[in-house]
């Protein structure tokens, strides 16, 4: 029986290997010569990236990282997806080459294309079935249709990623949109998983927390999260993860990533605010990791530390990855808005966003 289960685990591990090292989702490696040139991040000790506050996310240990696991497996959760396929407002491709003002599209989850200052930019594009590297281990998104093919988008003059997880950071969006894009921003390290899929490095602009760089008229800053980062085992940590400020002469926008809650909301707005809106992690939270994903509240409460004049709750109404009703999350951060005094926007996927007038109503239509 003894040598049966070894043989068991033996195999696995061989599989798991094998599986990692040829399948090419799990993206690259960071060699010892990009690990040298980290090291001159504040952000960067031991061959890993910290958040500022270095005890998280803190280290579980096996036995309690096999738990979590089990909870999420075997928890039922009432209205954890919708009962039927979330209906998307479909956008004409015509629509997209026409914007003369600063416009946005969520597709769900965190993905986003911007137009600013004729400039065609997509936000963490995982337009992918899985937020997996295999269809088999994970759950379809809650939207089998976007509201506009990837074929029909215009060239992107630029890609903003936030950190490597699966659910931001697809291989399939990628090799997708390919030959449409121009250029790749992220944090450091994560240019490893696109120069692994064939793009060239110098398309890649790696930036560390609180750098800048200009993409014509406007102005991008990699700026701080509290989160974590890695595609596989042994490779946690070894790319930074951002939120990002992005403006022009006369507005600011500026997108949290994932992110627990803390302190780094209120030094973003210092430095950048006022945000004409803020678009906030708000979904696959629990207590059990509150400190890497904010609940609710905390994304309401982050939106008043950036000095945000209204702000939209995303990474909900996209992918199961938490054990929370799946309208939860947009119900709970309305509820705190209103607390807060602070206008929370709640459009449907697909819809078409101004930003000069996040006031607009939407309807609840999640209901």
């Amino acid at each position: 029986m003894i040598w049966t289960i070894l043989s068991i685990i033996i195999l696995l591990v061989v599989v798991y290997f094998v599986f990692v090292n040829f399948y090419p989702t799990f993206g690259g490696d960071v060699n010892e010569d990009r690990q040298r040139l980290y090291q001159s991040s504040s952000n960067y000790s031991d061959h890993k990236f910290r958040n500022i506050d270095a005890s998280v996310p803190p280290d579980l240990g096996l036995s309690k990282t096999l738990g979590i696991a089990y909870k999420f497996l075997t928890t039922k959760v009432p209205n954890g997806s919708p009962s039927h396929d979330l209906q998307v407002q479909k956008v004409n491709k015509k629509i997209l080459k026409e914007q003369d003002s600063t416009q946005l599209i969520w597709f769900g989850h965190s993905a986003f294309y911007l137009k600013m200052n004729d400039k065609s930019i997509l936000i963490d594009p995982m337009f992918g079935k899985v937020a997996a590297p295999h269809p088999w281990l994970g759950a379809n998104r809650f939207n089998s249709e976007l509201p506009i093919e990837i074929e029909d988008l215009p060239s992107i003059d630029a890609v903003i990623i936030s950190h490597d997880h699966y659910d931001h950071l697809d291989y399939d969006s990628i090799i997708a949109l390919k030959d449409k894009v121009s250029h790749y921003y992220v944090p450091l390290g994560v240019g490893v998983h696109l120069e692994a899929w064939g793009i060239e490095s110098s398309a890649i602009t790696e930036l560390d927390w609180w750098q800048e760089v200009t993409l014509g008229d406007i102005q991008l800053a990699c700026t701080p999260a509290q989160h974590f980062s890695g595609r596989k085992i042994g490779a946690e940590q070894s790319t930074l993860w951002s939120s990002w400020v992005i403006q022009n002469e006369t507005e600011k926008l500026f997108f949290s990533g994932d992110s627990g809650y803390s302190d780094h909301f209120k030094a973003i707005g210092n430095q950048y605010g006022p945000f004409d809106l803020a678009l906030m992690e708000c979904g696959q939270y629990n207590e059990l990791w509150s400190d890497i994903h904010m609940m609710p509240e905390e994304t309401a409460q982050a939106g008043k530390d950036l000095n945000a004049r209204a702000i939209m709750p995303i990474h909900w109404a996209g992918f199961k990855l938490a054990l929370h009703d799946w309208r939860d999350p947009v119900n709970r951060v309305t509820t705190a808005g209103e607390l807060l005094n602070l206008p929370v926007i709640t459009p449907q996927i697909g819809d078409v966003i101004h930003l000069d007038d996040t006031a607009s109503a939407y309807g609840q239509w999640w209901k």
